[in-house]
Formats: structure tokens, C-alpha cells, sequence
């Protein structure tokens, strides 16, 4: 007589069983929220949707601006804290005013990439004014949309910081002041 290891637990039951993405069993995706940032309407064809993707670790604050493909999200460009002693800001690299800072570095890099640094130079003088950039010219503003991934979005929270910055610098994206 066999004798059964398993009380009342057969093989049929653990074939069905599907795996989840391995970026979702880390916890560091939600497929769902990236799913409705990525997708573009489809009359537009193969244009980019960009993001402003901002993240946080113990130590920096990364902002990037990507868009997705296919083969992966490819990164148009990128700014971080850890770069910020260049222009002055020794200490504080992870707090509130530090990610302004990257949230301007990186509009005043992406703007001067695609040479819009002429006509949208942004916030002349910080005041804290609520700053929206309309268009100049024939060309519009770098347009992108705000990732913040898993991140809380609590008022006051660090990642309006890098938002208010990067709209200060000159790019469209589009808030409120809620």
C-alpha cells in the first residue's frame, strides 16, 4: 500500500498555478498603473509617450524621463542627486529642496538636449508660484506625464518636489496644485 504525504493535496491543483511577473513577486511593479502610463492612442502611431519617472532610495534621488518599447523603456535622459555637489548642494542629497534641484536639472538638461533651452527657460526667480508653460513659437513644450511607481502621493510628499522643479525648469506636465 502507498501511503500519501500529501493529506489531500494533489498534483492537479498546483499545474494551474501561474507565476506572476518577477518585477511584481519583488514588489517593485504595478503592471496595472504602468499599463494605462504606456499605452498611446493608437491614430498616433509610433510616437513616444514620455514619463518623468522618479524614484527614491536610501541615499539619491533619481529622476528620468523615458519612454517604452517593445524591447524596454528606453531612457531619453537623467538626473540625480548624488550629481548635485557639482552645482553647490553638498548635504541634504534625499530631501525636499534636493529634489527641486533634480527636478530643475533635469528640465534644463532635457530642454537644452532637444534646444529648447532658448524658448523655455522657465521660473526666472523661485518663488513658489504655481508656474504652468504655455506655448511658445511653433514648437510646444516637452511634453511628459509624472510616474511615481509605489510611492505614497501625500501632500508635501518629495516627489512634487522633482515634479515642481521639473515644471519650474520648463516642461509640461501636467498637475494640479492639490
Amino acid at each position: 500500500a502507498v501511503v500519501s504525504t500529501q493529506s489531500g493535496h494533489y498534483g492537479r491543483d498546483f499545474k494551474r498555478f501561474q507565476v506572476k511577473y518577477r518585477r511584481r513577486r519583488e514588489g517593485k511593479t504595478d503592471y496595472f498603473a504602468r499599463k494605462r502610463l504606456i499605452i498611446q492612442n493608437k491614430n498616433k502611431y509610433n510616437t513616444p509617450k514620455y514619463r518623468l519617472i522618479v524614484r527614491f532610495t536610501n541615499k539619491v534621488i533619481i529622476a528620468q524621463v523615458a519612454y517604452a518599447t517593445i524591447e524596454g523603456d528606453k531612457i531619453v535622459c537623467d538626473a540625480r542627486s548624488s550629481e548635485l555637489p557639482r552645482y553647490g548642494i553638498k548635504a541634504g542629497l534625499t530631501n525636499y529642496p534636493a529634489s527641486y534641484a533634480v527636478g530643475l536639472l533635469l528640465a534644463r538638461r532635457l530642454n537644452q538636449k532637444y534646444g529648447l533651452d532658448e524658448t523655455y527657460t522657465g521660473v526666472e526667480a523661485v518663488d513658489g508660484e504655481e508656474y504652468f508653460v504655455e506655448k511658445e513659437g511653433e514648437r510646444g513644450a516637452f511634453y511628459c506625464v509624472l510616474d511615481t511607481g509605489l510611492s505614497k502621493t501625500s501632500s508635501g510628499a518629495r516627489i512634487f518636489g522633482v515634479l515642481k522643479g521639473a515644471v519650474d525648469g520648463g516642461l509640461d506636465i501636467p498637475h494640479s496644485s492639490k
